[in-house]
């Protein structure tokens, strides 16, 4: 193969050249976040749609696959991985991607876009290795991970799906017999879904503009605000009538069933959503009180109720385990911070990024915060507990712990409607199950 460099100056970047940046973005000093860093290429790139779609596409997976694109690497480049230019191992990488894991692209688009790229970024020993090992991975055929080659079930799933093993090993304790749908479904897309804002439009309406736009729009089951978008990916509505929210991130406010004229309390509100949600079903009666620690997402938070038109909301920026101590509720939610293990879906880069000690750690806090969440709840009044996390140490083992000191708090029944979801007497959302966010979610009860 003839490998040539064009003289005439730098070209606008193509679509795998983007996808390098992304990549080298994401794992180089700065580790940005992969959306980010895709937003931040693709708008200096001059990409068509097309082109746009499929530089995410090659982006994202190669980010998810790269503990599986080095196990196919390795019979071609060995030890040489970790010795090569970072940039050009990068670019095997994306090579292999091409080859085993996107459908579309014909092998000898992948192989000579990718020598090319790497001339580009090396020079012609770079390129000719490249080309060496795309077309032999071509010759052999495709080759998967089989059990027998792995000590465990643990290692064998962590390579055949991409993750660290401590996570397959997590989600085998959290999930059971769901595990590996779990694995297989946040590899995949997520699911779309936006959430009405009722204060400003009807769910028949949203779904009729939404429609429109070219979306396949179904009612969420469980969520009655709630609708499920396909082929679609969608942006907030800069007039507040939809925000966009994944159905299980709004099942805590949908279980915590806030009632017109009723006090609430939102502990840890972060930018707004279930702030919003909670709003929209008081619908302008009763009482919302929000905490958030963190002064930019308070602002953030602000914000979005402004632009959906929910007033009277009382805003404090500050420790939810002391802050408004005297504030009682008729119904309190704690959407706890957590490790966020059930939306690395989501987030490419979350996989590898995340820490086994997390849970721990966090449940400390998580620990701190249940209790103080309770001590603002009225006799008779409502508590709900969520984290977006397989985690035990963050879930149920919180909730287990806080009801043995609390005998004044019990668990609420589960809805009918939710019993698909239902495990001893809490709601689990299997990460990745039709592209569902991970949850956690117990409804308690002061007795």
């Amino acid at each position: 193969m003839k490998f040539e460099k064009s003289e005439a100056g730098p070209k606008p970047a193509n679509a795998r050249e983007v996808a390098l940046a992304v990549v080298r973005d994401v794992f180089g000093p700065e580790k940005r976040g992969a959306q980010s860093a895709f937003n931040l290429r693709a708008s200096r790139s001059a990409l068509d749609a097309r082109d746009r779609a499929f530089a995410a596409e090659l982006a994202y997976g190669s980010i998810k696959a790269r503990r599986l694109l080095d196990w196919r690497l390795a019979p071609y480049i060995g030890d040489r991985l970790k010795t090569m230019p970072p940039t050009i191992v990068e670019i095997l990488r994306l090579g292999a991607y091409q080859l085993r894991h996107m459908s579309g692209v014909e092998d000898h688009a992948a192989v000579s876009e990718t020598v090319n790229l790497a001339w580009r970024h090396g020079h012609r020993g770079t390129a000719g290795l490249v080309n060496a090992v795309l077309r032999k991975m071509i010759a052999d055929g495709t080759r998967e991970p089989a059990r027998d080659e792995f000590a465990s079930d643990d290692e064998y799933l962590a390579m055949r799906y991409s993750l660290p093993t401590w996570i397959t090993a997590q989600f085998g304790r959290a999930y059971g017999d769901a595990r590996e749908a779990a694995l297989k479904g946040i590899d995949e897309s997520p699911q779309h879904a936006v959430r009405v804002n009722r204060m400003r439009a009807s769910t028949d309406d949203v779904r009729a503009d939404l429609e429109s736009s070219g979306a396949i729009v179904t009612q969420s089951p469980y969520v009655e605000e709630s609708l499920i978008l396909e082929r679609f990916a969608p942006l907030d509505d800069p007039a507040g009538r939809w925000t966009v929210q994944s159905e299980a991130a709004a099942m805590p406010v949908d279980l915590l069933a806030p009632m017109p004229g009723e006090r609430v309390l939102d502990l840890c509100s972060g930018r707004g959503n279930k702030s919003v949600q909670i709003g929209a079903r008081l619908h302008g009666t009763g009482t919302l009180a929000c905490i958030e620690l963190d002064e930019k997402k308070t602002r953030m938070l602000q914000d979005a109720l402004e632009r959906a038109g929910i007033a009277n909301v009382a805003l404090v920026c500050g420790d939810a385990r002391t802050a408004a101590t005297e504030y009682v509720a008729d119904a309190v939610l704690l959407d706890a911070p957590c490790s966020g293990l059930g939306i690395i879906g989501r987030h490419p880069e979350a996989r590898w990024r995340k820490d086994p000690a997390d849970g721990a750690r966090l449940g400390a806090i998580q620990a701190e915060l249940i209790v103080a969440a309770a001590g603002h709840v009225a006799p008779g009044g409502r508590l709900v507990y969520a984290v977006c996390s397989s985690d035990p140490r963050e879930g149920r083992d919180i909730v287990n712990a806080f009801l043995a000191e609390h005998a004044d708090f019990a668990r609420a029944p589960v809805p009918e409607r939710y019993a698909p979801f239902e495990r001893d007497g809490d709601v689990v959302v299997v990460p990745g199950v039709e592209g569902r966010d991970g949850f956690y979610i117990a409804s308690l009860r002061r007795v």
